[in-house]
C-alpha cells in the first residue's frame, strides 16, 4: 500500500508538471510570436535595409501594406464571424425560451379548451341529468304534443320551411355551358363590367384550380388588394351570394363558430356560419363561405374539426357533430345529430400579414390552396358581361375532365422530384404525399383553365414549399438558396420560375 501511494503521488507530480510545462511553452510560443519575435523582425529589416535601393524600398512598402491589409481583414473577419455566432446563439437561446413559453401557454390553452368543451358537452348533453325539454320544462309525454314543441334550432328550421316548397334543381341554359378558359375570361369580364373589380388571369386560374384541388382556399397578402372582394364577386358571378363570416380574435374553439346549446333559454345558439353550412345542404349550385381575416384567431383551434374531416377519402364521412341526439323537431337534414359537409361548398379564408394576426401553421397551409394577393390588377375595359347559372355537378365535370385531359408530363414530374430531393436534402423540407397529390390536381386544372404547366408548377412550389423557408435561419443558407435558384434555371429554363425566384430573392433581402 505504501509503495502504491509513492507511485501514485509521483505519477500525479509528473502529470501536473507536464501540464504546467505544456502551458508554459504554449505561452512562450505566443509571447515570442506576438512580442519578442516582432522586435527581431524589425532588427532584421533594419539590418537588411542598409543594402536597399529605391526599388527595394518601394517593394517593401507595397508588401508591408498588403500584409497589413491581409491581417486586418483576417482580424475583422474573425470579429464579424464571432459577432454573428454570438448573435445566432443569443437568438437561438431566445427562440428556445419563447418556444418553451409558447408550449406552456399552449398546454394551458388546451386545458382551458378541454374544460370549456366539457362544460359545453354538459350543456348539449345535460351530463348526468340529461336535458329533456319534454320532461323537465313541459312535462309532456304524448308524441303529438312533443312534435308541436318549438324547435331549439330557430334559424335552421326556418331554412327547412324556406326550402320545403322551393325547387332547388339547377337548369342551365346553353350559353352557360362553357369550358374552363371561357369561365375564367367571363368572370374577369363580369367583375370588371358589373362590379368594377379587376383581376389578373393568373389569379383567377389559380382560384379555379384551387377549387378543383381543395375545399379550403386562403387568399393572403397586404391589406386592400381585393382578397375579400374576389370570393364575394365569385358568389355574384354564380348567382349565389357568398356568406361572409367575420372571424373574431376571441375565437378559441369550434363553439365560437358553430354555436352551442344555451342552458338558460334551452335554445341552440345558432351562428351565421352554421346557417350557411346547413343551407348549402339543400342546394345544387356553388356555395362559398368567406372566413374574413381568418388569422385574427388561431385557425387550428376553431377550424380544427373541419381540417380533420376533410382529410377523409370518403366524403360521406365529412360529418360535423352538432348535438349528441336529434329531437323530433330538430332540423330535417341532421344525421344523428351531425351535419354532412356538402361537396358544393368551399371555405375561402382571407389573411392579412401584419402584427395583429397569428401565423398560419403548416397544418392549415398544407391542407389549403394559397393564393398570394399583394398587388391590385390594372383597369380592364370590357363589355357588359352576364353572370352564369351553373350547377356543382357541371363544375365538377369540368374539373375532372380538365385534370384527366392535362396530366403532368413525366419529364416535368422527374424534374419536380429532383427539386424535391434537393430541398429535402438541403433544407430538410419535403413535399409529402398530400402536397404531391394536390400538385397532380392543381397543375392539370390550371392548364385546363388556359395557363401553362411551367407557370402552374412555379406558382404551386412557391406557395406550398418555398413559403416554409420563412421559418428557417436564412442568414446561414444564402449559398444554398442561390444553388436552388440555379437548379430552377437549369431544370426549367433561365428565369422561367419567376415567381419562385422573386420570392427567394425577397427572402434574401430580409437577412
Amino acid at each position: 500500500m505504501v509503495e502504491f501511494s509513492r507511485y501514485y503521488i509521483e505519477f500525479l507530480r509528473t502529470f501536473f508538471s507536464n501540464i504546467w510545462l505544456f502551458l508554459t511553452r504554449l505561452w512562450e510560443a505566443f509571447s515570442n510570436l506576438l512580442f519578442h519575435d516582432i522586435v527581431g523582425y524589425f532588427e532584421y529589416l533594419i539590418n537588411s535595409s542598409n543594402r536597399f535601393n529605391l526599388l527595394d524600398w518601394i517593394a517593401e512598402v507595397i508588401v508591408l501594406i498588403i500584409n497589413l491589409a491581409f491581417f486586418t481583414f483576417l482580424i475583422l473577419r474573425g470579429i464579424q464571424l464571432a459577432r454573428k455566432y454570438i448573435r445566432f446563439t443569443r437568438r437561438e437561446i431566445e427562440k428556445d425560451s419563447l418556444l418553451e413559453e409558447i408550449s406552456m401557454l399552449n398546454a394551458k390553452t388546451a386545458e382551458l379548451v378541454d374544460e370549456k368543451n366539457k362544460i359545453l358537452a354538459l350543456k348539449v348533453g345535460g351530463g348526468a341529468g340529461t336535458y329533456s325539454p319534454e320532461k323537465e320544462e313541459f312535462g309532456i309525454k304524448d308524441e303529438k304534443e312533443k312534435a308541436a314543441l318549438p324547435s331549439r334550432f330557430t334559424k335552421l328550421t326556418a331554412v327547412d320551411e324556406e326550402y320545403k316548397s322551393k325547387i332547388t334543381s339547377i337548369i342551365m341554359e346553353p350559353e352557360d355551358m362553357i369550358d374552363l378558359p371561357e369561365l375564367v375570361s367571363r368572370f374577369i369580364g363580369f367583375a370588371a363590367s358589373q362590379l368594377k373589380l379587376y383581376y389578373a388571369e393568373r389569379e383567377i386560374r389559380a382560384f379555379f384550380a384551387g377549387m378543383a384541388t381543395s375545399k379550403i382556399l386562403i387568399l393572403q397578402g397586404i391589406s386592400g388588394t381585393g382578397k375579400t372582394s374576389l370570393p364575394y364577386a365569385m358568389g355574384k358571378f354564380f348567382k349565389r351570394d357568398a356568406a361572409i363570416i367575420s372571424v373574431q380574435p376571441s375565437w378559441r374553439d369550434r363553439a365560437e363558430m358553430i354555436g352551442y346549446l344555451n342552458e338558460f333559454t334551452k335554445k341552440f345558439n345558432e351562428t351565421d356560419f352554421l346557417k350557411a353550412l346547413y343551407e348549402a345542404t339543400y342546394r345544387e349550385d356553388l356555395n362559398i363561405i368567406i372566413l374574413d381575416e381568418m388569422n385574427l384567431a388561431r385557425i387550428e383551434y376553431y377550424f380544427a374539426e373541419f381540417l380533420s374531416i376533410m382529410e377523409m377519402p370518403n366524403v360521406n364521412e365529412w360529418k360535423i357533430d352538432i348535438v349528441p341526439a336529434v329531437l323530433e323537431n330538430d332540423p330535417k337534414n341532421f344525421r344523428e345529430g351531425k351535419i354532412l359537409v356538402p361537396q358544393n361548398l368551399w371555405f375561402v379564408g382571407t389573411a392579412n400579414r401584419d402584427d395583429s394576426t397569428f401565423t398560419i401553421t403548416d397544418k392549415v397551409y398544407d391542407r389549403a390552396i394559397t393564393i398570394e394577393m399583394n398587388y391590385r390588377a390594372q383597369y380592364i375595359d370590357t363589355p357588359y358581361t352576364e353572370a352564369v347559372t351553373m350547377s356543382y355537378d357541371y363544375m365538377e365535370h369540368l374539373f375532372q375532365e380538365g385534370i384527366k385531359a392535362n396530366p403532368v408530363d413525366s419529364k416535368l414530374m422527374d424534374k419536380i422530384i429532383k427539386v424535391d430531393s434537393f430541398i429535402a436534402k438541403t433544407f430538410k423540407i419535403t413535399f409529402g404525399n398530400r402536397i404531391m397529390k394536390q400538385l397532380k390536381n392543381f397543375i392539370p386544372a390550371y392548364v385546363a383553365c388556359g395557363g401553362k404547366d411551367l407557370e402552374a408548377i412555379d406558382y404551386f412550389i412557391s406557395m406550398k414549399i418555398l413559403r416554409k423557408f420563412e421559418a428557417l435561419n436564412l442568414s446561414f443558407l444564402q449559398q444554398e438558396i442561390a444553388q436552388l435558384i440555379a437548379l430552377f434555371n437549369k431544370l426549367f429554363g433561365k428565369d422561367t420560375f419567376s415567381i419562385s425566384i422573386d420570392y427567394l430573392t425577397e427572402l434574401l433581402k430580409t437577412v
